[in-house]
């Protein structure tokens, strides 16, 4: 396989899921549910542990369960000063500048949050496009669309592109296309030895080549098996 194009998610994959913007996003989104439901937050952590299994996002199960208003949930979870939970990271751009690849954002997350975190993280200019949950009529990955938009947009094809993220049911998305997919994070399961491998394949049962990196630092070595 020639990796000719790279689609990245962008929460937890370009940054580690330790940064307090992870607990600061998943706190506000609790508020969100509790006040949506009107239980108090322990619940409301409980009905979206339980019921999230069956949708690809949390705004997905509350449209589901009635929500309307997408914007006032974005604007809660998402606030202008959200960055600055974000710690910056000074090798970030070095390693992705370094990537000859064409690269994308793919998240479910609204433009806005995308483009706070590119800028804090100082790497906006290094990717030629993000598409984000709108522009996935609100079905954002796992759905089909999703990943078939974000192909569009960095003209590659199930061929010669590789998607990042760290999450499984959206690796496994991806792969139910044909895909290749790299799963991020040490978190996913037992974390491989930082030291050998720095990368594994990983068994698949279906479609798609499936591999693991314990973070994005070590995609540019994994780039080099293929």
């Amino acid at each position: 396989m020639k990796v000719e194009h790279i689609i990245f998610d962008l929460d937890n994959t370009l940054y580690s899921s330790t940064a307090a913007m992870d607990a600061g996003i998943m706190r506000r989104m609790m508020e969100a549910v509790a006040e949506f439901f009107g239980v108090d937050i322990e619940t409301a952590a409980k009905m979206r542990r339980e019921n999230l299994p069956k949708f690809s996002t949390t705004l997905e199960w509350l449209r589901s369960e009635g929500l309307s208003d997408t914007e006032k949930y974005f604007a809660h979870v998402h606030p202008e000063n959200e960055a600055d939970e974000l710690p910056p990271d000074e090798n970030l751009r070095t390693l992705i500048s370094g990537i000859s690849q064409s690269r994308v954002i793919l998240t479910n997350a609204p433009l806005e949050h995308a483009e706070r975190v590119l800028k804090k993280l100082n790497v906006a200019d290094l990717f030629s496009d993000i598409v984000d949950i709108r522009a996935c009529g609100l079905q954002g990955k796992p759905y089909e669309g999703a990943y078939r938009k974000a192909l569009e947009k960095c003209g590659g094809d199930i061929s010669n592109t590789i998607f990042l993220d760290d999450q499984l049911k959206y690796t496994d998305g991806f792969r139910a296309l044909g895909g290749t997919a790299v799963l991020v994070g040490a978190q996913n399961g037992r974390p491989l030895n930082p030291e050998s491998p720095i990368f594994a394949k990983l068994p698949h049962e279906k479609k798609g080549e499936f591999f693991k990196i314990n973070s994005i630092y070590f995609l540019p070595d994994l780039l080099h098996k293929f």
